[in-house]
């Protein structure tokens, strides 16, 4: 049976560090890397898709809140992440080869989801480094979609499979008591 104060206490400090990791990621202007998700990938590892979509789903909505509202609509992309990898961790142990590949699905699943809302929300431009690239492919001939897209999968491809990895190297040591329940 799952401890819901538990489920309650993990899935808020999954918000916190989803909001901390990503904005001093963004701080600090590192390429290819936001670790926005770990704590949705971590709470959906342990806890499943339902409260990882729930993780995911309200850490945009703070962040519209707290930081700024173009957050709000990207909330689908950070649902789908609590939702997949929920749904491949209640499958398999969320080991570094699961890690992995989870992190490749997430790279272009997440790019799907998220280039969509970037071109038909705000045309491409959303604020971080993949404007520049944006922009230039732009520049270059490709059309809106494409030159969107490519940016956010290349950059998803490195953030994603790391953020997989951080996490089940997490999950592999916190102690047992508290996945086994979970489960």
């Amino acid at each position: 049976m799952i401890n819901k104060n538990r489920v309650l206490i993990f899935s808020a400090l999954g918000i916190a560090i989803n909001i901390v990791l990503g904005t001093v990621s963004g701080m600090l202007n590192i390429p290819l890397l936001f670790l926005d998700t770990i704590g949705t990938i971590f709470v959906a590892a342990v806890y499943g898709p339902f409260y990882g979509a729930l993780t995911g789903g309200l850490t945009n909505v703070a962040l519209g809140i707290i930081q700024n509202p173009k957050n709000i609509p990207f909330a689908l992309v950070n649902i789908a992440v609590g939702i997949v990898v929920g749904l491949i961790a209640r499958r398999w142990k969320f080991d570094l080869k699961t890690a992995i590949i989870t992190g490749v699905i997430l790279a272009v699943v997440c790019p799907l989801i998220g280039t969509p809302i970037s071109v038909y929300v705000y045309g491409g431009i959303t604020g971080d480094f993949n404007d520049v690239f944006f922009t230039w492919l732009v520049q270059t001939g490709q059309k809106v979609f494409t030159a969107a897209f490519i940016p956010r999968i290349t950059s998803n491809i490195v953030d994603k499979i790391a953020s997989c990895i951080i996490v089940s190297i997490l999950v592999n040591r916190i102690p047992k008591q508290y996945i086994e329940e979970a489960r």
